[in-house]
């Protein structure tokens, strides 16, 4: 049986923690309980908080863990929830978490950052150089704080040399998942997800998330090819056209696009076309055919493939979780 260690902190979302510890508590439990099976339950779980007093949540009420991180002499896993958005001072309320994380992951413990609490295994300096992840508003502030770690904040699930992050308050039940499934197998997995009526673990979160196709920088020429771009993206337009436009050789203008805003044109493109689509998906029940026309997409395959790619859905399931009741109900009559 696996030790699982979920640490309690204060001003968290207390799902982000208890999800975890239920999930963990239930896996070759519950399922084998609810069919008059033997219980055969694959992890020990335990709550910890950094000093073994009650920790209060974000929404008012206490937690009392099982003890303090002091108690742990070694454990497999290690949960590390939310605990407020303001990081400069919760890094310093909690900064005794820093080095008990780094002992249990030298010792071989898996630790979990579950939303913004990937900022503690990053400060921590587990994550340098590694795939980490966290909520997508993050994203950008993360960039920039840690620098040296690879974030991919489209997804909802990370798993880099026993570092794990998710993505969103939801997340940590798909982590959870994931690393059950990791450590137990596929059947024990979804035992577990039946049981609970919980889905199998997502992987992209960038459907969730209208992101800004560009971020914030100071370069004139290319704000106003962006600008150009966002009312024409339809058409199709060449990258020599847009160097011209901008009065630059067409290898400098690519490097100082991609400097600007992170993409080369043709991606930044395809990314004004996504965000153009998932409008279109949410507001009503416009045929996904006429929508990839719309963009510019005459080829309703390829678009089908291309916002699958980058959001982690199909037009028709983003539309199922986004669009309105009235059209979501319009597209089930449709379907049936």
């Amino acid at each position: 049986m696996l030790d699982v260690t979920v640490v309690l902190l204060d001003d968290g979302l207390s799902s982000t923690a208890i999800m975890p510890a239920e999930i963990f508590h239930c896996a070759g439990a519950l399922w084998n309980d609810l069919h008059d099976r033997a219980v055969e339950p694959a992890f020990s779980v335990r709550t910890v908080s950094l000093d073994g007093g009650p920790v209060r949540t974000a929404s008012g009420f206490s937690l009392l863990p099982g003890g303090g991180i002091g108690d742990v002499e070694r454990t497999d896993i290690v949960i590390v929830p939310t605990s407020g958005l303001d990081l400069d001072l919760k890094l310093v309320e909690n900064s005794a978490l820093l080095p008990w994380l780094r002992r249990h992951y030298d010792q071989g413990a898996w630790v979990v950052g579950v939303c913004m609490g990937a900022a503690y295994l990053a400060e921590a300096g587990l994550l340098d150089g590694r795939i980490a992840t966290t909520h997508w508003a993050l994203g950008e502030a993360f960039v920039a704080r840690y620098p040296q770690v690879r974030w991919r904040p489209e997804l909802f699930v990370t798993e880099d040399s026993r570092t794990l992050c998710s993505g969103g308050v939801g997340a940590s039940i798909d982590v959870s998942l994931y690393l059950v499934e990791k450590l137990c197998g596929h059947e024990v997995a979804v035992q577990t997800a039946r049981a609970l009526l919980l889905p199998m673990p997502r992987v992209y979160q960038s459907g969730y998330a209208m992101l800004p196709v560009s971020r914030a920088h100071g370069d004139e020429r290319i704000r106003a090819i962006e600008t150009f771009l966002q009312a024409n993206f339809r058409d199709d337009i060449a990258t020599p056209a847009l160097a011209d436009r901008a009065g630059l050789g067409e290898r400098t203008f690519v490097r100082h696009f991609k400097s600007a805003t992170g993409h080369l044109p043709a991606a930044y493109i395809q990314a004004l076309r996504i965000e153009a689509a998932k409008a279109m998906l949410e507001r009503d029940a416009t045929p996904i055919q006429s929508i990839s026309a719309a963009i510019g997409y005459d080829d309703v395959s390829f678009f089908r493939s291309l916002f699958k790619r980058s959001t982690g859905m199909t037009p028709a399931e983003y539309r199922g979780h986004f669009a309105p009741l009235s059209v979501r109900g319009h597209a089930v009559a449709a379907a049936g």
